[in-house]
């Protein structure tokens, strides 16, 4: 039990890196919470810090998810019985991504997510190989609905709702399905403003003519 709450604590942690306020900190000297849709994820990095520093940003945020699910998740998985491992792992995941939207350095305000969770499931898809597909087919909705409308949150919730039909139709566990449509529910849940924002219109497309 020692081991699985230090494991979850130091999966929180690593998810609680604040990556683009980190950014605009040492490269702006400015709080990016104040600019642009004061989101602290890849994509305000984008549009406040440039095209460099918003890809570093999404890179680092991937890892997150990527590096706890992997190595901390093998290294308890190895140690704790009571639980099989691919619950082991899903708790690691669901812990980072928790830090990365909920941060405690920045009073538990933080990304909307997408990034960690694709880092989470990447480490999924390394140790249980048949989630490879599913994980592509997820990427490969979000970038099909990107290019079609340049509006980063229509792609990622349209992602997110994905997952689990995906997880359905490639009949994976029980287990598997839940933590899909809990990995959906939060990032649906993390877009409630974007959302708002589609409805009315208002949400901003990203144009490369600028980056």
């Amino acid at each position: 039990m020692d081991y699985l709450i230090i494991g979850i604590i130091g999966s929180y942690l690593i998810g609680s890196i604040p990556t683009a306020y980190l950014f605009g900190r040492c490269l702006k000297g400015i709080d990016i919470r104040k600019f642009g849709s004061g989101n602290v994820g890849a994509t305000n990095a984008l549009r406040v810090l440039g095209k460099g520093p918003g890809i570093s940003v999404l890179i680092i945020d991937i890892f997150k998810g990527l590096i706890p699910v992997v190595f901390l998740g093998n290294f308890i998985a190895a140690r704790v019985t009571f639980l099989t491992a691919e619950i082991i792992y899903i708790i690691i995941g669901l812990a980072c991504i928790c830090g990365h939207s909920w941060t405690i350095f920045l009073n538990f305000k933080g990304g909307k997510g997408i990034a960690t969770t694709f880092g989470a499931l990447f480490g999924l898809a390394i140790i249980t190989p048949s989630l490879k597909a599913i994980l592509g087919l997820t990427m490969l909705t979000w970038f099909l609905v990107f290019i079609l409308v340049r509006i980063i949150s229509v792609a990622s919730i349209l992602s997110a709702i994905a997952l689990p039909i995906f997880m359905v139709c490639f009949k994976k566990s029980p287990l598997l399905i839940l933590f899909s449509i809990i990995l959906s529910a939060l990032i649906i849940l993390r877009h409630k403003s974007n959302l708002k924002r589609i409805f009315q219109g208002k949400e901003s497309r990203i144009t490369f003519k600028k980056y």
